[in-house]
């Protein structure tokens, strides 16, 4: 990877053609955005004592099994420039979005600006977050919904290298209205992104525009370790 900054490779990225496929799919994969070393030093924080808000043991609340951690403000330095980075390649779409749907474009060009309306409607504390797989660990199809207001799309970066793990493939589940539910597996290779839609998303039919619902999962991690790293846009109640 060329010695270039974690915004820079972001803005490079070719936002017409993902935007058109997270328009068309619900998801795209954007190509490495972080180096191994900028992958390891993510991974290396997981047991850290501080710099995060709560840790979740997946079993305990039905969601899979595994954990992953909440960061705390401030975030890490790497963290952070993804997040804003990411925001303002994504948020005309979103607003495309809303306005297919016939809801309000609630989405300011930049996520200082989206944070703000967060905190206040009473959504303040981060959400991005550390997961840790190991053999045997899945997590079930959800959604990221933390609150009203919600971004509808986020992205999640693996931060393994796919050969040290088995399985632990990352899952997409589209749900149309009167169809059978379609599947997606994708696959990526280190420090790789996959942006998708959080909740639902407009696909136009005959009548005009409805509503698709997706969900997103992990399959069963069969062997090795597996981490990855989410950036949620949406700050949580």
């Amino acid at each position: 990877m060329t010695k270039t900054t974690i915004a820079e490779r972001i803005d490079a990225l070719p936002w017409d053609d993902l935007r058109g496929r997270l328009d068309s799919e619900g998801w795209a994969t954007t190509g490495p955005l972080l180096s191994a070393a900028e992958c390891d030093g993510l991974v290396a924080l997981y047991d850290w004592e501080d710099g995060f808000r709560s840790r979740v043991v997946m079993a305990r609340h039905g969601l899979g099994c595994g954990e992953y951690r909440y960061f705390d403000y401030p975030l890490p330095d790497s963290v952070t420039v993804l997040r804003a980075s990411l925001y303002p390649h994504l948020a005309p779409l979103t607003n495309a979005w809303a306005e297919a749907l016939g809801e309000e474009a609630a989405y300011p060009p930049d996520l200082a600006a989206f944070l703000d309306r967060c905190r206040a409607g009473g959504q303040a504390r981060p959400t991005p977050l550390l997961l840790r797989y190991g053999p045997g660990d899945f997590n079930r199809l959800h959604q990221d919904l933390y609150g009203p207001l919600a971004f509808p799309i986020q992205a999640t970066i693996l931060l393994s290298d796919p050969a040290v793990f088995e399985g632990g493939e990352f899952l997409l589940v589209e749900q149309r209205p009167r169809m059978q539910s379609r599947g997606e597996v994708v696959p990526l290779g280190r420090g790789e992104a996959v942006l998708f839609c959080v909740n639902r998303r407009p696909v136009l039919g005959k009548p005009g525009f409805y509503r698709v619902v997706m969900r997103h999962g992990v399959s069963r991690l069969r062997a090795g370790g597996r981490h990855a790293l989410g950036i949620i846009f949406h700050d949580a109640t």
